[in-house]
C-alpha cells in the first residue's frame, strides 16, 4: 500500500467525469488498498478515486465504523433531506453547508464483481452522495447553501 497525492480543487482532473470500471484485477485491489490507506493518512471520511488521479468511478467511505467500497455506485432512491457542514480532502480546510437528501439507496459492485445493494440515511448517505458528485467532477463547494 501506499499513500498517493491528493489532487486539488484547482486542477483540472478534479472535474472531470470518471469512467466505469471495467477490470476487477490486482490493479484495482491496489488501487483500493492505496485509496484506503491515503484517506486515513489525511483523516478523511470518504474518498473517490479521481481524488488520486484515476478516473475510475469507485471511491471509499468510513462513516459510523461503516467501511466500504463502491464501484459503479448508482443511487437510485432518495428520499428528504438536510443541510449539514462538509468539508473534502481535496478543497482543503474549506467547509460549508450543503443540502443533501437524508435518505438513500445505492447499487454498487465490490472489489470482487459482486453486486450489493445499500439502504442509509443521515451522515452515511450526504459522504455516499459526495463521492458520488465526485465522479461526475462536482466538487461539494459547487453545491454550497445560500446564506
Amino acid at each position: 500500500m501506499a499513500i498517493r497525492k491528493v489532487i486539488g480543487k484547482d486542477e483540472e482532473l478534479i472535474r472531470k467525469k470518471s469512467k466505469p470500471v471495467r477490470d476487477f484485477d490486482e490493479n484495482l485491489d491496489q488501487l483500493l488498498d492505496d485509496m484506503w490507506e491515503t484517506m486515513y493518512a489525511f483523516d478523511g471520511m470518504g474518498l473517490a478515486a479521481v481524488q488520486v488521479g484515476v478516473l475510475r468511478r469507485a471511491f471509499i467511505i468510513d462513516v459510523n465504523g461503516k467501511k466500504i467500497e463502491f464501484i459503479n455506485p448508482e443511487i437510485y432512491y432518495t428520499e428528504g433531506e438536510w443541510v449539514e457542514e462538509e468539508g473534502c480532502l481535496s478543497v482543503g480546510k474549506f467547509h460549508g453547508k450543503v443540502k443533501r437528501p437524508y435518505k438513500i439507496k445505492v447499487k454498487a459492485v465490490d472489489r470482487y464483481g459482486d453486486i450489493f445493494k445499500l439502504e442509509c440515511e443521515g451522515w452515511t448517505a450526504k459522504c455516499i452522495c459526495h463521492e458520488c458528485d465526485h465522479l461526475d467532477g462536482i466538487l461539494f463547494t459547487d453545491k454550497l447553501e445560500k446564506k
